[in-house]
């Protein structure tokens, strides 16, 4: 509809442009409030606001030990449930049109260093076109073009026949148990989008995750006669090193259309590690947390066990890890990959949507990191895509900025996107 509706399109592109300011003031009041991962209670009560002025009918839901600790393995340990709500704003249609759920997370990870920050990781400072703060990027900025959206349909009097159900939801830095409460209390749609950081590329394909502890064991003595013991951070060093040959050979071996060429098609990144706990004694242990990527199409347990494999062959080579064997353990928040076709009708609405407020077909992309995406297919049994404005790349750094531009961008395709999928009730007032 709206591709053949040039007055609608350009009266929702006006009417996005002249509500800018606000947008940038929504974003700015969201980034001023910190939300870390755990402690998202404040800002959840910025959101509930802007749900609320916006004409949204506001519920809210929280994640119970008792609801998500059969998805342990989907979404990690979790230990913190109180003051963290995950917000829901519902605009009801008139019937009759498909329903969509909407979706960002609002927690963030670390401000880190305040002092390698050109603006304060709390700034929401506007400067060249840029917004600057955490979770400008990674995933405020997201949230606030849903608001954008719905807030330029309602000054234009544009009723949906469709219901459009809005979550912002916790803790998709640790695992998404927000989006996983959200789907298990039942809201659904159609279909859903979330507005991870793509630079407005159309993404159909996240890859995943698997996470696992390993665990060495040395032996200690004083550093001054330290080849009488056995350093447990020298024995990890060859299994270290062959994770990096497991990791350039499935870089070679494995194809995926959206992800040829990429850099980090499936990375394995040693996250942490601890060992010792003086200089002058040789470790006799060592803990490592290491991630490792997984493409669509690939099994969990088939990667579990080639992981395995490869750390058990190098220790067999090592007449102390043959007699002390390393141990693994799979300790939860595995991510699983997921893909929709793109001839998904979602997909390819939202392909419309963008061209027709761009000119342009979107660039059609896959993403190397894990998202909620995968929850709200595999346990809400919905199509899901990812579209925003944002480069992930900023993500997690000093400096973490959204380009306003984009977001309006963003703002007027989603727009676009609410009245082809949910359907026009009638016609505003002065729009035929």
């Amino acid at each position: 509809m709206i591709e053949s509706d040039a007055t609608l399109r350009e009266e929702i592109v006006r009417t996005v442009e002249a509500q800018r300011e606000a947008t940038v003031r929504l974003l700015q009041d969201l980034v001023r409030v910190p939300s870390l991962t755990g402690e998202e209670g404040a800002v959840q009560e910025v959101v509930a606001e802007a749900f609320g002025e916006s004409g949204l009918a506001v519920e809210r839901c929280e994640a119970t030990p008792e609801g998500v600790s059969p998805y342990y393995e989907h979404v990690g340990a979790q230990t913190e449930f109180a003051n963290r709500p995950n917000v829901v704003g519902i605009r009801t249609g008139s019937g009759g049109g498909r329903s969509i759920l909407l979706n960002a997370h609002m927690d963030t990870v670390e401000n880190g260093d305040p002092g390698l920050w050109t603006h304060g990781p709390l700034s929401g400072a506007v400067e060249d076109g840029r917004l600057y703060g955490r979770g400008s990027c990674d995933m405020k900025g997201g949230l606030a073009t849903f608001v954008a959206a719905l807030r330029a349909l309602g000054e234009l009097g544009i009723e949906l026949r469709g219901d459009v159900t809005v979550a912002a939801t916790v803790g998709e830095e640790d695992g998404g148990v927000g989006a996983l409460a959200t789907i298990l209390e039942g809201y659904r749609g159609d279909a859903a989008l979330i507005s991870e950081p793509t630079r407005l590329a159309l993404v159909p394909a996240q890859a995943g995750s698997i996470v696992f502890r390993l665990r060495i064991t040395g032996s200690a003595v004083h550093a001054a006669v330290r080849h009488r013991g056995v350093s447990a951070f020298e024995k990890f060093i060859p299994i270290f090193e062959d994770l990096r040959s497991l990791e350039r050979e499935r870089e070679a071996a494995l194809s995926h259309p959206l992800f040829d060429g990429m850099e980090d098609k499936v990375p394995i990144n040693v996250g942490i590690v601890r060992s010792g706990n003086w200089a002058v004694t040789v470790p006799e242990s060592l803990e490592a947390d290491i991630r490792v990527g997984i493409l669509p199409g690939e099994e969990v347990g088939t990667l579990q066990s080639l992981v395995e494999e490869r750390i058990k062959t190098v220790a067999n080579l090592d007449p102390w890890l043959r007699e002390h064997p390393p141990e693994i353990e799979w300790f939860g928040g595995q991510t699983v990959a997921v893909e929709v076709p793109l001839d998904t009708p979602i997909c390819e609405a939202v392909m419309r949507a963008h061209e027709c407020v761009t000119g342009a077909a979107p660039a059609v992309e896959g993403v190397s990191y894990g998202a909620d995406m995968r929850l709200f297919m595999h346990f809400g049994g919905m199509p899901c895509v990812l579209y925003g404005a944002g480069d992930v790349g900023w993500a997690h750094s000093a400096d973490e900025h959204i380009v306003i531009e984009d977001l309006l961008t963003a703002s007027k395709t989603i727009a676009c996107l609410l009245i082809e999928w949910c359907g026009v009730a009638e016609s505003p007032p002065g729009i035929p």
